[in-house]
């Protein structure tokens, strides 16, 4: 299916799911905003002590949990954490994130490579 355009408008290429982008022919072109997704800020904080909030529907048990641990990885759909105290690790789906917190400044790179800590 092709995207609608406005007619006298240029057509935009539009957002795919690696980061580039696809133009009207089917080009895939990459981009720099793929700094942007989570998976990629968490890399850029591996080992540093996240808390995560999560909520799971329909759970009869929690609907919401909270975990806090060290970032061991982060994937596309997933992020690790392990508990320092018990060396216990979590594997999360992103699915059910809500937000991160963080008990320090992050590390951030804008898409132009201007590092920042937040």
């Amino acid at each position: 299916m092709m995207p609608m355009q406005a007619p006298g408008m240029p057509m935009m290429p539009l957002p795919v799911a690696s980061g580039g982008n696809i133009t009207p022919s089917g080009t895939v072109v990459q981009g720099t905003n793929e700094e942007s997704y989570v998976e990629n800020i968490l890399r850029m904080n591996l080992g540093k002590v996240a808390t995560l909030y999560m909520t799971y529907e329909n759970n009869s048990e929690w609907n919401a949990k909270i975990f806090k641990g060290a970032l061991e990885a982060a994937g596309r759909d997933h992020i690790i954490i392990s508990d320092p105290a018990t060396g216990k690790r979590y594997l999360l789906l992103t699915l059910n994130l809500d937000y991160i917190t963080f008990d320090e400044p992050i590390n951030y790179t804008l898409p132009f490579g201007t590092p920042t800590g937040r």
